[in-house]
């Protein structure tokens, strides 16, 4: 990065740090006043950035559904169970998606539809595995090819690497 491109990056930030602080609210607002602050206002762009308010980091939804996850880990697998203490792998991810207030369908296939395609996935996205243009499994990824999943009867839910190359991947709308 050249100098001049940090001189105007530097242009740009000072002011917005400097409006931050004027109308940053009081220590003693509670936090919903900080969470109204992060809401983006129609049609801005929006980044899955973790983002820092009041001193705390909001991390992103799929971030958060990893974490989510990985607090069911040892969770026994049941077909059809949605948690909070038993879960089958649509379940888990359903489960881990309301925990951080997505609604997403309950089964695999129905899933599909609550997300956007994409190439490149990041720490929350959906891994579907699929067999003849079906998806029979749906896991989150947890990143370095590695899945937090319920996978079968017998095997509770844990973390996976990813074990064929029959997936693609969809980030939660």
């Amino acid at each position: 990065m050249s100098t001049l491109s940090r001189a105007g990056a530097r242009l740009l930030v000072l002011p917005l740090a400097a409006s931050l602080l004027v109308l940053a609210p009081s220590q003693a607002a509670p936090a919903a006043a900080a969470d109204k602050a992060l809401a983006p206002a129609p049609g801005r762009f929006v980044t899955d950035a973790p983002q820092t308010v009041a001193s705390r980091t909001v991390l992103p939804v799929g971030e958060r559904a990893v974490r989510a996850a990985r607090t069911r880990a040892g969770s026994p697998y049941v077909y059809g169970a949605a948690g909070p203490t038993r879960f089958d792998c649509s379940g888990l991810v359903q489960w881990s998606f309301r925990k951080v207030g997505k609604r997403l369908p309950r089964t695999s296939g129905a899933q599909v539809s609550a997300t956007r395609r994409v190439a490149h996935p990041r720490r929350g996205d959906l891994v579907f595995f699929t067999n003849g243009g079906r998806v029979y499994h749906v896991g989150i990824y947890a990143g370095d090819h590695m899945l937090w999943h319920a996978s079968r009867p017998g095997t509770p839910v844990r973390k996976d690497r990813i074990w064929t190359s029959s997936v693609f991947y969809g980030r939660v709308r």
